[in-house]
């Protein structure tokens, strides 16, 4: 005789793979899911009695979740637990610290030093570079000479320029989490080319129906990424292994312009900023439904997430204002204004977190912001039109692309 349903409810059986994926990725990584939680509170210790590991049909539950391949979180609540302080990869820790800047209308990168705060090289790159990203497997940065249709890669161990590889319009570029392929950007042809991670050769270039596509950032599970279409107002939902579009909205503002795009520290909300709507969409990526906008400022273009994973740092380039938000409360907690303004742009943290780096596209110049005061510690000329500075190197097992999304 059955003593009870056989059958879970459909809640009940997420409930239960949710489950397995938490203990498979501790099981991945004991000290950081025994450390305290974001919020400061001490997570919970397992009971005596209690089993400390996950059965092997909890396990396989947890790696179906995962892309393939793909490097399981430190700390399923935490998609930034890699990032915190001086927690350098082996293969970056004797990369001298740098500021690697890319100037737009000088077709140059500046290469700064955090330390005096001067451009020490000046390197010529090709026609109008618009990012540098670092690669997935951190050793190589790679610059987006978007006009000339060519990546030139920047050795950061010591500086030097290498040769210059082929890529079609490539915007801007980013990396699959399980590091087998880039996927460039490349706005005007209005694709999305997915390529060898290594040798840069096209695996497959997928057509979108939107225009200006720029910016992205991948699912906790690396099974999709959202990417935002700056001159049509719309976002992108792309499956990562079948390389397909599966959705697609417009934002619900006349003339939206997104750019970046951030997933929160839970993996539960995702961020995308808004030049023209001058705020972030908060999303539910895994439903895709409609945003509710967050006012942050004129012009908002860059976010980046705190050392901590507490705050996002906000860039508002038309009005030379730099917003602090809350993860726990989702509210903004801070508004930094950098004297005698300024067109704070693209970035990244330095790798202690200390220091906030910005470029100031209109001003030919690059910011250096206290992120424990917000005031502006250095305002350093660079070349013309400065975009998507990267500071290397920085915490992290992976690169995600971009000016350095880590995890």
């Amino acid at each position: 005789m059955a003593s009870g349903p056989t059958h879970r409810s459909p809640a009940r059986r997420r409930a239960v793979v949710r489950a397995a994926v938490a203990l498979l990725l501790c099981s991945a990584a004991v000290p950081a899911c025994a450390s305290t939680s974001e919020h400061g509170r001490d997570r919970e210790t397992p009971r005596a009695g209690r089993a400390s590991h996950p059965s092997a049909a909890a396990e396989k539950a947890a790696r179906a979740k995962l892309l393939p391949g793909m490097p399981a979180p430190l700390d399923p609540h935490d998609l930034y637990a890699a990032d915190r302080p001086g927690r350098l990869a082996e293969a970056v820790k004797r990369f001298p610290s740098r500021v690697y800047v890319p100037n737009t209308l000088s077709d140059t990168v500046s290469v700064i030093d955090p330390k005096t705060f001067k451009v020490i090289r000046t390197i010529p790159v090709g026609h109008q570079p618009q990012h540098v990203v670092p690669s997935w497997d951190l050793k190589t940065l790679w610059v987006n000479n978007d006009l000339g249709n060519t990546l030139t890669p920047i050795d950061p161990a010591t500086g030097r320029a290498g040769r210059t590889v082929d890529v079609h319009d490539p915007y801007n570029l980013y990396f699959t989490p399980d590091g087998k392929h880039a996927v460039v950007m490349a706005s005007k042809d209005r694709q999305l080319v997915f390529r060898d991670a290594h040798t840069m050769r096209v695996v497959k270039a997928l057509p979108v129906s939107c225009y200006g596509v720029n910016h992205a950032d991948f699912s906790p599970d690396g099974r999709y990424f959202i990417v935002s279409c700056e001159f049509s107002g719309e976002l992108l939902k792309v499956d990562t292994a079948r390389m397909k579009v599966v959705g697609q909205q417009r934002l619900p503002v006349a003339g939206a312009m997104p750019q970046d795009v951030k997933i929160s520290p839970d993996g539960r909300k995702w961020y995308v900023a808004d030049m023209v709507a001058n705020g972030v969409w908060v999303l539910n990526g895994d439903t895709f439904s409609r945003p509710r906008l967050l006012p942050t400022g004129k012009g908002t273009h860059g976010l980046y997430v705190s050392r901590d994973s507490r705050r996002m740092y906000i860039s508002n380039r038309g009005e030379g204002t730099i917003s602090v938000l809350a993860f726990d409360s989702g509210k903004l907690v801070d508004r930094w204004r950098l004297p005698g303004g300024g067109s704070p742009d693209m970035g990244g943290l330095s790798a202690d977190g200390k220091v906030l780096w910005l470029s100031g596209r209109y001003n030919a110049e690059v910011y250096a912001i206290d992120t424990r005061t917000g005031k502006l510690r250095a305002r350093i000329p660079v070349g013309g039109g400065p975009h998507g500075l990267a500071v290397y190197p920085q915490p992290g097992r992976y690169s995600l692309g971009h000016t350095g999304i880590f995890r």
